[in-house]
């Protein structure tokens, strides 16, 4: 584990290296439940997963790096952002003959399972420990 103290970072580089493998092992599981475009619908929800992930963590970090009402407001307003994203590009793949949203789906609910699992794991495992959070306006105040 690196000794910065930006968990979100870390949870970045140790997760997101998974992405890559895991949407090749979707294409060719997809490719050979249902052809090619049904294989690359599933390997696309396995990359808007871990694209997802990256952009929720290094957003979380730089707000972390602010104040804690950014980093809440970055919580909040980033996911809603991040999911009308997802939703938006649905609708313009679904306009493609190859997209099957079945298979899309069927990846990216189950590689967000695994994802929050295996962040759950590093987080138990101690990432995060040496978080250490901004004073507060008062306790600034208060030196």
């Amino acid at each position: 584990m690196s000794g910065g103290t930006e968990p979100e970072l870390e949870l970045v580089r140790r997760a997101t290296p998974f992405g890559l493998p895991a949407a090749v092992l979707a294409l060719v599981a997809g490719a050979a439940a249902g052809g090619w475009g049904t294989g690359w619908s599933a390997a696309i929800g396995i990359g808007v997963v871990t694209l997802n992930f990256a952009a929720s963590g290094v957003s979380m970090a730089r707000a972390a790096t602010i104040s804690l009402m950014a980093l809440a407001a970055v919580g909040m307003v980033g996911w809603v952002v991040r999911l009308s994203l997802i939703v938006g590009l649905m609708f313009l793949l679904n306009g493609f003959g190859w997209f099957s949203p079945i298979a899309f789906g069927l990846a990216v609910v189950p590689a967000t399972m695994l994802l929050i699992g295996y962040e759950m794991k590093l987080v138990a495992a101690g990432v995060g420990q040496q978080l250490v959070l901004p004073p507060t306006e008062s306790e600034e105040l208060a030196q």
